[in-house]
């Protein structure tokens, strides 16, 4: 979900020729210190601004943040990276059978499954989130179009939602931090599949409720043609003022979460909101790869802006040792 925290799944770390035989994968040593590197090595890879993030947790939370990351991934790469619909959900049906297998204390004989088994335990991470995940990816396999904004909420509650979940409970909270938590999560996918538009577009997808472009007067054939008309403004100032309720109603968790990884959560809520305001004030140009992204620039002065709390009472409390 985040592709701040999750939110990056760009790049293809899993392995996933063999999801049962560990012996099978390319991850060398399996030993749990091992993996949890491995773990840091794919959150470094897939997204920078959340990985520099959790340099400045305790040890502790940082791999069970990357834990969480990883196995993330390596879910919603099994639907993304498929040869065919067909291939994605065996593929998923058989990580399913796995991860189940898992959490009922089952050896599970995989290295990322290995690693996220661990956190679980130590975070008490609810069982139910990863299945949530993994039927939020068989949605997104079977599903290429909603008609509905509430069938599309659903799949995001399940992607994105969930993500958020987890990643409280590797943060720490009190309640009910977790009922705000699952509106960040699906203010971020959603923020993302907007960006997205036009790269999920060339994949045959559309994340755009097909009720409300109807409504509207805004088409496939203009969709497909990238028009930019009054209507297809109208019916993405709808989208945008919706995204923003949900970062509103989030906003007042992050203050209930643990103050150890609180703004590792405020970045990601800081960076994809800000993605939204760049999405309107370019007028919506999402038809490009990637779309309306925060530059590199911005990014790592966001995320420095939201760390300076943090790291200024960390060196206060050394500088007073």
């Amino acid at each position: 979900m985040w592709r701040v925290i999750i939110i990056g799944f760009s790049k293809d770390l899993s392995g996933k020729k063999d999801l049962v035989e560990n012996s099978a994968l390319p991850f060398g040593d399996h030993s749990l210190d091992s993996l949890y590197t491995q773990a840091a090595e794919a959150t470094r890879a897939g997204s920078r601004g959340f990985f520099f993030a959790t340099r400045y947790f305790p040890l502790d939370l940082a791999r069970a943040a990357h834990a969480v990351y990883w196995f993330c991934h390596y879910t919603l790469q099994l639907g993304r990276q498929a040869a065919t619909p067909e291939q994605g959900l065996a593929d998923l049906d058989q990580w399913d059978s796995l991860v189940t297998s898992g959490l009922r204390g089952r050896l599970a004989r995989h290295p990322v499954l290995d690693v996220f088994l661990d956190t679980v335990d130590h975070r008490s991470i609810p069982h139910d989130c990863a299945r949530e995940l993994i039927e939020g990816v068989r949605i997104d396999i079977k599903q290429q179009r909603y008609t509905t904004f509430a069938q599309l909420r659903g799949r995001c509650q399940r992607v994105g939602g969930t993500v958020s979940l987890m990643m409280a409970h590797v943060v720490g909270f009190r309640d009910p931090a977790l009922d705000y938590m699952a509106d960040l999560g699906i203010a971020i996918e959603l923020t993302t599949l907007l960006r997205d538009t036009g790269m999920h577009l060339a994949r045959g997808r559309i994340y755009l409720p097909m009720e409300e472009m109807q409504a509207f007067g805004y088409g496939l054939a203009e969709l497909d043609g990238h028009i930019r008309d009054d209507a297809f403004r109208r019916l993405m100032q709808l989208q945008s003022r919706r995204i923003h309720e949900y970062y509103t109603a989030a906003e007042p968790g992050l203050a209930l979460l643990d103050s150890r990884g609180r703004f590792a959560v405020k970045v990601a809520f800081d960076l994809y909101s800000q993605t939204l305001r760049r999405m309107e004030h370019t007028g919506f140009d999402v038809f490009g790869l990637g779309g309306a992204g925060v530059p590199a620039v911005e990014r790592a002065w966001i995320t420095a802006r939201s760390m300076a709390g943090p790291i200024t009472r960390r060196l206060w409390k050394v500088m007073g040792a």
